[in-house]
């Protein structure tokens, strides 16, 4: 059943484009919520451990308990596949990657700049160009979750996309939620050890897709080291898997390049998933 409601929800991302269907929509009408109920101050904008904690545990819990009172089949696998959809991808970062290509052609370079700022500043990202931005928040945003709700449910799944949530607030942002640095803190120590994992899977996947023997010596060399930056060694392995030689000047082939590798790299890992199923080795 999970591989069913990989392939729905993968095939219905770029169809199903209403707020409805968006992880943020729900997520704002859970503030609202909050809110409602005095959980929440409407003067104050930064959450409290507490807060935190609570928009955390309580969707998951529901959604726990929702899936573990659905005795038909059928509508388990309808109810995973819609927490699949709206866990999965980001509206936000296909309208920067849409808007960066609009302003490139256009030869517009302070526009694609200020796209890129725009959107790691959204995104709680550390600076880095704009396509391994994308190779990161497609990580993110697609292969980590499918990886989660294949392996541990769609719990799991609706779990760590609330955890990316709050990972985006950044304790700096004066106009949105925010959260204490405290929160910040320790959610990067999760996701490292989330990520740690999850990224030296990816990175290979990434070889398999592209160029395999001219990544291997930098994943080999990155496999045990601890320190280095999940999202470093993603963007790095996936530089290095794809050949490409482009002018400085131009700002569009390179994050094109490693978003077409990128995609063949998702498809890479479902067909794997699919025969894992098939074959019962996941069940």
């Amino acid at each position: 059943m999970n591989l069913i409601s990989l392939l729905i929800a993968l095939s219905a991302q770029k169809s199903l484009s209403a707020k409805v269907w968006q992880f943020s929509y729900y997520f704002e009408q859970l503030l609202g919520g909050f809110k409602k109920f005095g959980i929440i101050s409407h003067e104050s904008k930064q959450l409290s451990n507490l807060q935190v904690g609570l928009l955390i545990l309580l969707p998951v819990i529901a959604c726990y308990l929702l899936l573990r009172i659905i005795d038909d089949t059928i509508l388990y696998l309808v109810a995973s596949t819609l927490i699949l959809i709206v866990a999965f991808g980001c509206v936000k970062t296909r309208e920067a990657y849409k808007c960066f290509l609009r302003a490139a052609n256009r030869d517009e370079p302070t526009t694609c700049q200020l796209t890129l700022m725009q959107l790691q500043q959204d995104k709680n990202l550390p600076n880095m160009p704009f396509g391994e931005t994308m190779v990161w928040l497609n990580y993110r945003y697609y292969i980590a979750p499918m990886l989660i709700f294949v392996i541990f449910g769609p719990v799991a799944a609706l779990l760590y996309r609330l955890l990316i949530t709050f990972l985006e607030m950044s304790d700096k942002d004066e106009e949105n939620y925010t959260t204490s640095s405290e929160v910040q803190s320790l959610l990067r120590h999760c996701f490292a050890i989330i990520d740690w994992p999850l990224v030296r899977v990816v990175s290979f996947a990434y070889m398999l897709a592209g160029h395999f023997s001219k990544a291997m010596p930098s994943y080999l060399e990155s496999f045990f080291d601890f320190d280095v930056p999940a999202h470093r060694m993603l963007t790095r392995i996936a530089q290095q898997s794809e050949d490409f030689m482009v002018d400085e000047d131009d700002c569009v082939s390179e994050p094109c390049l490693l978003v077409k590798l990128a995609k063949r790299t998702l498809l890479l890992m479902l067909s794997v998933v699919a025969i894992l199923t098939i074959t019962g080795v996941i069940n």
